[in-house]
């Protein structure tokens, strides 16, 4: 099967030049609508779906985003491999405003979302030790290398619930714990969509330093959106560079992400919640 990429990622990111074929879709999954209609289309030849992860016009907080939805309608299109792009504040001084981090570790501090498919009635324990798929994840640097773009190859996200951002105490707390950078949307996206054993990374767009730093002891928003939209306009020329380097047939990756419910189901067959089967059947078929 021919890979396909699913963009999850804030406005702008779907209006990259060349896409062809362009078309908006609605779906329904069993966790409800998606954060907004999924823009679909073909860039060098290879199938992508654009999500907003907000929506348009940025209606959802970061604890109301219709993560499973938006996991399970990315599938239900044939989505292979999840990019996400994701704006971030920095918590290290080497990763300055405008640079672009590819993540390979979380912290999750989020505590107000459903982090899971699995539940009463059909429980299952998928291993996030590796949370990104490592060739993924490459494949994501070495597009932004290509284009130029300021790249660090892995680092630790810290997800917290928001949409207040930190205090200064609690940016010191994750700087101590050797943290690299700050978000409200990595968890439980890259949880949910290795239960749907989809290849995930994380492109984390830089646009401040948290309030840890002395210079900019309080986050400025204006700031921030300032940066976003520079961000967002290097990230569709990363975005643009990406399906030549993984366009042809799916292959098995390094990370197992194709494989990680195998063994995963705990729940007996006889046991199981018909009704859970059935919400289960797009994301986790394979492993029921």
């Amino acid at each position: 099967m021919d890979r396909m990429i699913g963009v999850i990622g804030g406005s702008g990111l779907y209006d990259i030049a060349g896409l062809e074929e362009p078309a908006w879709v609605s779906l329904e999954t069993p966790w409800g609508a998606p954060s907004d209609q999924i823009l679909t289309g073909r860039l060098s030849g290879v199938k992508m779906a654009f999500l907003p992860r907000h929506g348009r016009g940025h209606v959802h907080t970061p604890s109301s985003v219709p993560y499973r939805a938006n996991i399970d309608a990315l599938k239900q299109l044939g989505v292979t491999d999840v990019v996400a792009v994701s704006a971030v504040g920095s918590l290290k001084e080497a990763y300055a405003p405008g640079d672009f981090l590819i993540v390979d570790q979380y912290i999750d501090r989020t505590f107000a979302r459903e982090k899971s498919f699995f539940g009463p009635g059909l429980v299952g324990h998928v291993s996030v030790a590796h949370p990104v798929c490592a060739d993924l994840a490459a494949l994501c640097a070495q597009a932004a290398k290509s284009t130029g773009l300021t790249v660090h190859e892995g680092g630790t996200y810290v997800a917290m619930e928001g949409p207040q951002f930190s205090t200064k105490a609690e940016s010191e707390l994750y700087r101590s714990w050797g943290a690299d950078v700050i978000g409200m949307t990595g968890m439980p996206e890259a949880k949910l969509a290795r239960e749907a054993e989809l290849h995930y990374a994380c492109i984390a767009m830089i646009t401040d330093y948290d309030c840890w730093h002395p210079d900019h002891d309080a986050v400025d928003v204006a700031q921030v959106i300032a940066v976003a939209q520079k961000n967002a306009a290097k990230a569709r020329d990363l975005l643009s560079a990406l399906p030549e380097l993984i366009a042809g047939p799916q292959e098995t990756c390094a990370t197992g992400c194709g494989a990680a419910l195998d063994c995963a189901v705990m729940t007996a067959p006889g046991k199981r919640d018909p009704e859970m089967i059935h919400r289960l059947q797009t994301v986790a078929g394979r492993g029921l």
